[in-house]
C-alpha cells in the first residue's frame, strides 16, 4: 500500500500461508520487472502493459485449455429478457482473491439470473492447483470478447468483478513471478468500447480503484469501486477469506433482496465502521449510477431471488481481532 510501483513491490513481498496443507500457491518473490520506462516509472501504463516471464510451456497449454472450455460454454442470450454476463476474475495469485473470485462469481451469477452465462477467472486457494483458467489481462481481454459475441449488447448487460492489489496508476495483474501487468482506466475504458458493451455494472476490487470512476462512468455504467483515487483499501493479506469491500459489497449486501444501490450503501456503510473500530485512514468507495441504468436494471432485479444467502468464510474483520 505505497505510490505507483513502490506499491507493487511491497505487494510483491506478501507471502501465502504456511497452513496451506499439501499445495503451496504462487509467491511473490521476485523484483517487479522493469516494463516502462520515463522517470516515475509509470510511462506508457495507459495501454495496460502485459508480460510474462518465465511461464512453463505446458502450464500454458494446460490454462488455454481451460480457458477455451470455459468460453465454448457461455451460453447465448434469451431474446425475451435482459440477461446478465457475469465475468469474475482475481488478478493476483494472493489465495484471497483466488477465493472471493469464486464466490463472487456465485454471488452474482445468483442475482442476476447468469447461471451459463458466468466466466470465473482465478488462481488457486491456496490448497491446491486452480481448476479455473487463471485470471491475467489475456484472459480477463479474451472473456469480454467472448461475452461481447454473445450478448445482445442494445439489451444485455456485464456484470464485471475485478479482485487484486492495486496502485495510483490501476489494477495490478500479479501471477507470482511469472505474470505481471497493469489494467489502466484507459485500457478497460478503449476494450469495452471497441467491444461495443455499453451495458456495465463494474465492481473494481483494488486499492485506488476510484481511479476508474472518471474514465468509465456514464449514462449506462454502475460502477463500484472499494477505494477513492487516493486511498487504499484493506484486508488483502494472501491467508485471508475476504478483502474489506469483498465482505461488505458481495458476502453481505449483494446477497440480500434489495437495489444495487442500496446495497453499496450498506457496504460502504460497514466499511466505514469496520475502518473506524480499525483507526485506519477510510478507504472512501466510490459509487457512479448513470442516469439510464434503470432501463435494463430494473428488469433484471425484478427477477431477483427473494431470499437472501448467508455470509460464507472468515469475516475479513478477523484479521484486525487477530491483530493482523
Amino acid at each position: 500500500m505505497r505510490t505507483a510501483f513502490a506499491f507493487l513491490a511491497a505487494a510483491a513481498a506478501l507471502a501465502v500461508s504456511p497452513a496451506a496443507a499439501q499445495h503451496k500457491a504462487p509467491t511473490h518473490d521476485a523484483q517487479w520487472p522493469g516494463m516502462v520506462s520515463g522517470p516515475d516509472g509509470i510511462e506508457g501504463l495507459d495501454p495496460g502493459p502485459e508480460l510474462q516471464r518465465g511461464r512453463s510451456a505446458k502450464a500454458m497449454l494446460a490454462d488455454t485449455r481451460k480457458l477455451t472450455v470455459a468460453l465454448n460454454a457461455l451460453q447465448p442470450q434469451r431474446k425475451a429478457l435482459v440477461d446478465a454476463y457475469v465475468v469474475s476474475v482475481a488478478l493476483d495469485s494472493d489465495p484471497v482473491f483466488g477465493r472471493e473470485a469464486r464466490e463472487a462469481s456465485k454471488v452474482l451469477s445468483r442475482r442476476f439470473d447468469a447461471a451459463g452465462r458466468t466466466i470465473t477467472l482465478a488462481g488457486s486457494t491456496g490448497t491446491m492447483p486452480s481448476e479455473l483458467p487463471g485470471g491475467s489481462l489475456t484472459s480477463l481481454t479474451l472473456a469480454l470478447a467472448r461475452v461481447a459475441e454473445v450478448m445482445d449488447k442494445q439489451q444485455d448487460v456485464l456484470v464485471l468483478y475485478t479482485t487484486s492489489h492495486g496502485a495510483p496508476v490501476g489494477i495490478a495483474y500479479h501471477d507470482g513471478d511469472v505474470g505481471y501487468g497493469i489494467l489502466s482506466p484507459k485500457r478497460l475504458e478503449a476494450l469495452l468500447d471497441e467491444l461495443g458493451i455499453k451495458n456495465r455494472v463494474l465492481i473494481l476490487s483494488a486499492c485506488y480503484s476510484g481511479i476508474f470512476v472518471g474514465p468509465l462512468s456514464g449514462p449506462d455504467t454502475a460502477l463500484l469501486t472499494a477505494a477513492s483515487s487516493d486511498r487504499t483499501s484493506f484486508g488483502c493479506q494472501a491467508d485471508n477469506d475476504w478483502t474489506f469491500f469483498g465482505d461488505a459489497m458481495i458476502n453481505h449486501a449483494l446477497r440480500k433482496s434489495q437495489p444495487l444501490e442500496a446495497a453499496s450503501d450498506e457496504a460502504r456503510t460497514m466499511i466505514g465502521e469496520w475502518e473506524g473500530a480499525a483507526g485506519v485512514i477510510p478507504s472512501n468507495p466510490q459509487v457512479s449510477i448513470g442516469a439510464d441504468v434503470a432501463t435494463w436494471l430494473a428488469p433484471l432485479e425484478a427477477r431477483m431471488p427473494k431470499t437472501d444467502t448467508p455470509p460464507v468464510g472468515r469475516p475479513a474483520t478477523d484479521t484486525l481481532k487477530a491483530g493482523g
